[in-house]
């Protein structure tokens, strides 16, 4: 099974172009996979690249040599030859052995998905934090790799699956390969520490944290700016957030909150990104409550819920308070459309959940109090007796709880506040009797 997208045959322009190629196993659900070729497509437009036909193949299992069949590698050639292909993407994961022997057989680079994956992730990566994370997750992609490629491999720039910040290391041998690796880990393991220490410091002044997770392109960094007024770059693509960003805001009762956007997640998260960026989304495992950023517009919200529980549960967090928000309210057709039928169902899925408008503000202050609301779970009002000499502490006090009485006495002032248990072990000595 094959297509031919005819929009793109008109001229032959500077960017790649690209066949995309899926295979449909047992387990397979047809519907599934034209999604995930979608999303693939999706995928190489960000990479920039411009996607000129898709090949499908049903087998009972990949072929260990070519994934294809040898019939259907054949077809590929010829589609490759007649539409002047660059680069042949598979949404499946290839061995080192299959992609040498399609790259023998096709004449033309033949990549998979994390390849592309990788590849966004060079080109958007802009901290030093960030790039060395892309540098180490594209080492360990391509360590296995480099037999038989050290020309192809050699090159400081090209298309997609060629280029990015490891491309000088990987014309050299495998032992000075696994020491540029270790000394990645080493630079990223002493940027983690800094990290905790700052973590650590925002524990002691007991600021509550809420991480921003989702899908990529969910609409994170516009709710982060939205709620903390801040001026974080958004674009409308994939994988625009790798850096993680922290600001402050306040929620009704006056409590300031630091809240955390994130890097997206995706369908077949590559393993390597997972394991490359894990120091970076540990700042989700210490947060107080995970808000799940939903995109209400996309075609398939189930789907991409459960691929973002699958990095959760990767990492550790999948039993951490969460928080489903579906965003992009003001893209849909109030129930009447696919994805408005989709979006509400969902909201009735889950109680408690939020429907709101990151851009255009729609929901923002039910989304504000329930946040207040699950933050204060677990939470209890306890009553302290505060000398009036001690204005330091009831200054404390008014930072850390939320204050729901207060009276003044001879010489002390009792308040009644909602403290968590840090915060009454913090102020024990000052308990009421």
């Amino acid at each position: 099974m094959s297509t031919i997208l005819p929009s793109t045959l008109i001229d032959r322009s500077f960017r790649e172009r690209i066949i995309l190629v899926g295979v449909i196993l047992p387990r397979t659900d047809p519907e599934a996979l034209d999604a995930e070729l979608d999303e693939l497509a999706a995928l190489v437009d960000t990479a920039g690249a411009d996607v000129v036909g898709r090949i499908i193949q049903r087998r009972d299992a990949p072929d260990p040599a070519t994934f294809l069949g040898s019939g259907k590698v054949e077809e590929l050639h010829q589609q490759c030859l007649a539409l002047d292909v660059d680069t042949v993407v598979f949404d499946h994961g290839l061995s080192p052995a299959q992609q040498r022997n399609l790259e023998r057989l096709l004449g033309r680079t033949a990549i998979d998905r994390t390849a592309v994956i990788l590849d966004i992730f060079a080109q958007n990566a802009r901290t030093p934090e960030g790039r060395a994370q892309v540098e180490l997750a594209l080492l360990r992609y391509r360590l296995p790799r480099l037999r038989g490629r050290g020309h192809s491999l050699s090159q400081q720039a090209g298309g997609i699956g060629t280029r990015g910040p490891g491309e000088t290391q990987l014309e050299v041998d495998r032992r000075r390969l696994v020491q540029r690796m270790t000394r990645l880990e080493a630079d990223l393991r002493q940027l983690d520490r800094t990290r905790t220490v700052q973590r650590r410091g925002r524990q002691r002044g007991r600021q509550r944290t809420v991480s921003l997770v989702g899908y990529t392109n969910a609409g994170k960094s516009t709710l982060l700016n939205r709620l903390c007024e801040s001026d974080v770059l958004v674009e409308n693509r994939l994988f625009s957030t790798l850096d993680p960003r922290t600001r402050r805001f306040d929620l009704p009762g006056g409590e300031m909150v630091l809240l955390t956007d994130t890097v997206g997640f995706v369908r077949k998260l590559p393993h390597q990104v997972v394991e490359a960026f894990r120091s970076t989304l540990e700042v989700v495992l210490e947060s107080d409550l995970i808000v799940h950023v939903v995109d209400g517009s996309a075609p398939d919200l189930q789907g991409q819920i459960d691929a973002v529980h699958s990095v959760l549960t990767e990492i550790g967090a999948d039993d951490l308070p969460e928080l489903l928000v579906i965003n992009k309210a003001d893209a849909l057709g109030g129930g009447d459309d696919e994805a408005g039928d989709e979006a509400h169902r969902l909201l009735a899925a889950h109680p408690g959940s939020v429907l709101i408008s990151a851009r255009t503000g729609l929901g923002m202050d039910e989304l504000l109090v329930t946040i207040g609301d699950r933050l204060r779970v677990g939470d209890r009002v306890v009553e302290l007796e505060i000398p009036w000499a001690r204005g330091d502490v009831l200054a404390a006090v008014h930072r850390e709880g939320e204050i729901v009485g207060e009276e003044a006495g001879d010489t002390t002032t009792r308040i009644q506040v909602v403290l968590d248990a840090a915060g009454k072990a913090r102020f024990a000595e000052f308990l009421a009797s």
